[in-house]
């Protein structure tokens, strides 16, 4: 499902890939949330979304703001965002996790 922004797109995802990496923690800054839930603008440069995972043995993190969030753009192509912090651009795709069933199909 394709979102307008990835604002929206982040609060539906269960998962994250950042630059080809599967995140194994993301979170939204709970005040800034809060605030833009409320309609209000937020601060647009303090930090907004953390997102980590493991390199190998190499924890990473990444800390964006609010604004380049709001800045990110859609490329329908690959089906993801690109977006920018001061080390550069970084594609962030927004995965929903599949959950399976616990109906086994018993035989009769």
């Amino acid at each position: 499902m394709h979102h307008d922004t990835l604002f929206a797109a982040l609060q539906t995802a269960d998962m994250l890939e950042i630059d080809g990496l599967h995140a194994w923690e993301f979170t939204l800054e709970p005040t800034q949330l809060a605030a833009l839930e409320a309609g209000q603008p937020g601060d647009g440069g303090a930090p907004f979304l953390r997102v980590e995972c493991m390199d190998g043995r190499t924890r990473r993190e990444w800390r964006f703001s609010l604004a380049a969030v709001q800045a990110a753009s859609f490329d329908a192509a690959n089906v993801c965002w690109t977006l920018d912090d001061p080390q550069g651009s970084h594609t962030l795709r927004c995965l929903d996790a599949f959950i399976g069933s616990d109906d086994d199909g018993a035989e009769e």
